[in-house]
């Protein structure tokens, strides 16, 4: 009955403190706020987000307990005699709020520091991907796809294919990050080559030439890539990779335009008749846009291939959702992780088109 009592006590103290500064805010006309006393009930069931099984939710009901003991503690830090004068009434309101704001943040420093630790591989990417890209552009004067293609001819052997891929990925992975397709995905990408032999094939983002060089190797003789990229500067860099890879126009012709001007006009302009293997690695938002314009252009033909990269992170919830509610597909999915940082989850989209109905 004791600890009843004094649990009482202290709820009262702290809705006093409470409303002595709401009280004098409201006078001076900055807020208006009813004040409750709290219910002497007992409490509800914790929500599922707050289960000890979710680690978020297990830090968040600590903050919760966290709040509640230093609101105890507060209660006590300004509890004063009744006989001595407080002072201003705007001095007593600014030491109260003083001592709130570090408790507040105090409490919630659990849960920082869960989302560090949870998406520790996002803020690391963060800081590759972009942080040390920034500060490198502006030292050098460079972009980083000219960094990478000094690089690689200082580092590389001409005319090796898996020597310039290996310099490629240590560049990729212990100097800077370049979102090319990876060798563990590539791996993904050099079996299907390997099973159906594609003899025409449409790769819809270039970047650096890292997969044009890729698939190249894995061509039968008389095989021709159309590479299609939209930026200028990352097409010179590519060119230079491919030619220093030792392929030659006759083999990749790298195309200088924007996806959905180029797929349209394939057949006219460059008497493509079939695609066999169409692999989609430029922006994620145009993956849908451009799979409904092959399938309009009447390139794509029974058992032909399209492989998308990324469809997981950073994702095209679209583009898997119409190449499974269509009907045209054959879908699946293979699970790995984003190139050159193991804990970010991340997939590979294989679509062979059974032909329409």
């Amino acid at each position: 009955m004791g600890a009843v009592r004094m649990r009482v006590q202290t709820a009262d103290k702290n809705i006093t403190i409470i409303h002595n500064v709401i009280s004098a805010l409201r006078s001076d006309g900055h807020v208006t706020l009813q004040v409750r006393r709290r219910c002497k009930r007992r409490p509800c069931a914790l929500h599922p987000l707050f289960r000890r099984r979710n680690l978020i939710g297990c830090c968040m009901s600590m903050c919760l307990h966290t709040c509640r003991i230093l609101s105890v503690c507060i209660s006590s830090v300004h509890r004063r005699p009744q006989s001595v004068s407080c002072g201003s009434r705007e001095l007593r309101i600014w030491s109260e709020l003083k001592m709130v704001s570090p408790a507040i943040a105090l409490a919630f420093l659990p849960l920082l520091l869960t989302l560090i630790i949870r998406y520790r591989y996002f803020f690391v990417l963060l800081y590759r991907a972009v942080l040390i890209r920034w500060v490198r552009d502006c030292l050098t004067g460079l972009s980083r796809e000219e960094r990478a293609f000094q690089y690689i001819l200082t580092h590389a052997t001409p005319g090796d294919v898996q020597s310039i891929l290996d310099t490629f990925d240590h560049w990729c992975s212990k100097v800077e990050f370049i979102s090319n397709i990876g060798p563990k995905k590539g791996k993904i990408l050099d079996r299907l080559l390997q099973e159906h032999c594609p003899i025409t094939v449409l790769e819809l983002g270039t970047h650096c030439g890292y997969s044009t060089v890729r698939i190249a190797r894995s061509l039968p003789i008389g095989a021709r890539i159309y590479s299609v990229e939209m930026d200028e500067g990352n097409a010179r860099v590519a060119e230079k990779i491919i030619r220093l890879a030792g392929f030659d126009e006759d083999m990749v012709e790298l195309i200088v335009r924007p996806s959905d001007e180029v797929i349209p006009r394939l057949r006219e302009d460059f008497g493509v008749e079939r695609l066999d293997l169409v692999f989609m690695d430029h922006w994620k938002r145009c993956y849908l846009p451009d799979l409904q314009l092959l399938e309009g252009s009447g390139l794509l033909g029974e058992g032909s291939i399209i492989l998308a990269d990324n469809v997981i992170f950073p994702g095209a919830p679209n583009f898997l959702r119409h190449a499974r509610s269509s009907g045209l597909y054959e879908v699946r999915v293979h699970r790995a992780t984003l190139e050159y940082i193991r804990g970010i989850r991340d997939g590979m989209a294989e679509l062979t088109f059974l032909g329409i109905k």
